[in-house]
């Protein structure tokens, strides 16, 4: 099947299934007026990881990559009224235009920006006591996936979701000898995923307007 029919199959069911939302279109908006990199997760891949914030009951979720904070505000909409989410931003550039969409979508109270390397703000959230998020997403530069897992397991507790984006990359996952450094990330990362006794894990593909790639899904273990 072509790419065509995968995005109007997408397009269906998002219009079948989701209620027109003004904000959320505001927000990809944004994001391309300010020549953000149109990567974000696809609506249908959004209200999903919306329900699987409810469904996990999340109080507490850490975001790694925020880019104009799309996903940001998909996942903290499942927040209860105590809920948090920290997300974390290379760019602050990036982190500016999310700052004002989130803010635009009423939720500033409940989401924080951290910008920086999330290789160092990750340790101070250790130091800072901010741990045991009960769902933590992680889709930024695929090659530093080994130790973003790695803080992932860190910062969590049995029964802690770990979602990571962008795991098949129309296929390209299968290639051994690829000299692509998101590629060589993200199969580091399964190897360490399969020998990691901590976590049960598996992997959804998709296929949409976003093209062909996944997700992997893991549960910390009791």
């Amino acid at each position: 099947m072509s790419e065509k029919i995968w995005n109007e199959v997408d397009l269906y069911f998002s219009n079948k299934l989701h209620t027109t939302d003004q904000i959320m279109d505001s927000i990809l908006k944004a994001n391309a007026e300010a020549g953000l990199p149109a990567i974000d997760v696809s609506p249908n891949q959004g209200k999903f990881l919306h329900l699987l914030a409810r469904l996990t009951g999340a109080k507490s979720i850490l975001e790694i990559g925020t880019l104009g904070g799309y996903s940001s505000v998909w996942l903290a909409r499942a927040l209860p009224e105590n809920g948090r989410l920290i997300t974390l931003e290379y760019e602050a550039r990036h982190a500016k235009v999310a700052e004002a969409n989130i803010k635009h979508a009423g939720l500033a109270d409940k989401i924080k920006i951290i910008v920086g390397a999330a290789l160092d703000t990750l340790p101070k959230l250790k130091e800072k006591g901010l741990s045991s998020f009960d769902l933590i997403f992680i889709d930024a530069d695929k090659s530093n996936n080994p130790e973003y897992l790695k803080w992932a397991l860190e910062l969590s507790r049995p029964g802690t979701v770990i979602i990571t984006d962008n795991v098949i990359r129309d296929g390209k996952v299968l290639a051994p000898d690829s000299d692509d450094p998101n590629v060589r990330g993200i199969r580091t990362f399964v190897d360490k995923l399969s020998q990691e006794p901590r976590i049960d894990s598996t992997v959804m593909q998709t296929v949409g307007m976003k093209g062909y790639d996944g997700f992997v899904i893991g549960v910390v273990k009791e």
